[in-house]
């Protein structure tokens, strides 16, 4: 199930940031200084702000992602609003907890966000992953995402490839 997330799941946005990956650039882990902590993250909820799951002020639409047999939230998917695609079209982005991977909810959440995207009207939707991320370039592949040749090169981090796909 997909909805809002609520102030008190701000445990959970936590442990999102704390499991990335070393290579994921330092704004979006945990710093130095323990920040965001989960005060902050719980504030940034209750405020609305998409900053408090992706570090990006752009974010659109990021969604909980809940287990519906289990009750307990797991991740985020939804649409972000990163400027690569053309005029209104998003970015498809997800992140789920390390413990709930290799189950299938990450594509099972995002054909959802697909059917939405499609029903409000989006010819195509985007998104990016670094090529070192081979499960989220195999959800993405399942997905009907395709690399446009498009990346973005951090010397210290991977390639970011861009892939879409037309809706």
């Amino acid at each position: 199930m997909l909805r809002p997330w609520r102030a008190g799941e701000a445990v959970v946005q936590r442990e999102l940031w704390t499991e990335r990956d070393p290579r994921v650039p330092p704004h979006r882990r945990i710093g130095a200084d323990g920040r965001p902590t989960v005060a902050e993250l719980e504030e940034a909820i209750r405020a609305g702000s998409p900053a408090s799951t992706t570090g990006s002020p752009r974010a659109t639409g990021l969604l909980a992602v809940e287990r519906r047999s289990a009750g307990d939230v797991i991740g985020y998917c939804g649409l972000v609003d990163s400027g690569r695609g053309a005029g209104d079209e998003p970015e498809l982005a997800f992140e789920l907890l390390r413990r709930t991977w290799g189950q299938g909810y990450a594509t099972e959440s995002a054909l959802a966000v697909l059917d939405w995207a499609r029903s409000s009207g989006h010819q195509r939707l985007w998104a990016t992953v670094w090529d070192w991320n081979t499960a989220s370039r195999r959800v993405l592949e399942k997905l009907g995402f395709t690399e446009t040749g498009r990346t973005v090169v951090d010397p210290e981090r991977g390639t970011t490839l861009v892939t879409s796909r037309h809706l």
